[in-house]
């Protein structure tokens, strides 16, 4: 008898050390990664303003042979900023679009990674995490695919810019090369990376494809991200669509200034609504994580309360 009485304090002892495994599994969740999206924010879109003014006023032109005139020795007069890029604005936007492609490439890569990142520390159990360790090493040709899609993903966007951008007042005839360029970089900033991330909406009617047909309506057809990573992608394609459209004003304008040639403006307009999405996302962000974190404090001080 005695035996069996010391037998029960032990298994409520045993289940009550036990039961402090919650608070663990609690302070383990993913938070916001604010000093490294900060950072990486501050690169992206420093070298977005790079490629924009510094690259191709920077780098030559196609025709190179014909800027230098060896026969005579006199010294080359020096061009500012404004004159090299104005004086080839199709040379301008190719430069533009070339080092846009390789920004939203490592862009896109790291928010995809960010985001597996924030799956993989959602799941509890060890042998899951370790599973999916095993099966990112055979991805290859998934990387690949993803790749393609999105390089095709890309291009048709492009093609959907250059009809809008037609249909909203731009040279049907005429520079057609200037605005299929300036078409190629709207989609690069706003199509490639969900494309690379979400990948492209599936036509299919299980229930992944209606999933993901619903996630790209949702973000970019209501306008409604509800996660970090999500505002990451739908603010700057608005400030990047914004942008263009209001950088095609000064274009209208009778100053005849090299600055407004077709299409400067709204080339530059695009990437700096970009830019400023980008950081509109980060503020909005950081903001309501940090809020969320307050909440959360103030629960869990309110509890404790509660028990004392």
């Amino acid at each position: 008898m005695p035996a069996r009485k010391g037998k029960g304090p032990e298994t409520k002892t045993s289940t009550a050390r036990a039961q402090p495994a919650p608070p663990a599994t609690e302070s383990s969740e993913p938070t916001f990664p604010f000093a490294r999206y900060t950072s990486v924010v501050g690169v992206h879109t420093s070298l977005l303003a790079f490629s924009a003014l510094i690259l191709p006023a920077s780098s030559p032109s196609l025709n190179i042979f014909a800027r230098w005139d060896f026969s005579s020795s006199e010294p080359k007069p020096h061009r500012d900023i404004m004159q090299a890029l104005t004086e080839n604005p199709a040379r301008t936007v190719a430069w533009m679009c070339a080092g846009a492609i390789v920004l939203q490439g490592w862009w896109a890569s790291w928010i995809k990674k960010w985001a597996g990142e924030l799956q993989t520390a959602g799941k509890a159990d060890s042998t899951e995490v370790t599973q999916k360790k095993l099966e990112r090493k055979g991805r290859n040709t998934e990387d690949i695919t993803a790749f393609a899609q999105t390089a095709a993903m890309t291009l048709a966007g492009s093609a959907v810019f250059y009809a809008m951008t037609i249909l909203f007042g731009a040279p049907l005839l005429s520079h057609p090369m200037q605005t299929y360029a300036m078409s190629l970089l709207l989609s690069v900033l706003t199509v490639l990376p969900p494309a690379y991330i979400f990948g492209p909406p599936p036509l299919g009617s299980d229930s992944p494809s209606l999933v993901s047909r619903l996630t790209w309506i949702r973000l970019f057809a209501e306008l409604s991200p509800r996660t970090s990573i999500e505002r990451a992608l739908v603010y700057p394609a608005i400030g990047a669509v914004t942008g263009a459209w209001l950088g095609a004003i000064p274009i209208g304008l009778d100053w005849e200034r090299p600055w407004q040639a077709w299409p400067l403006t709204p080339t530059f307009g695009a990437v700096g609504g970009y830019i400023a999405g980008s950081l509109v996302a980060l503020v909005v962000s950081a903001t309501l994580e940090l809020a969320q974190a307050d909440v959360a404090h103030e629960a869990q001080k309110a509890g404790k309360s509660k028990r004392s």
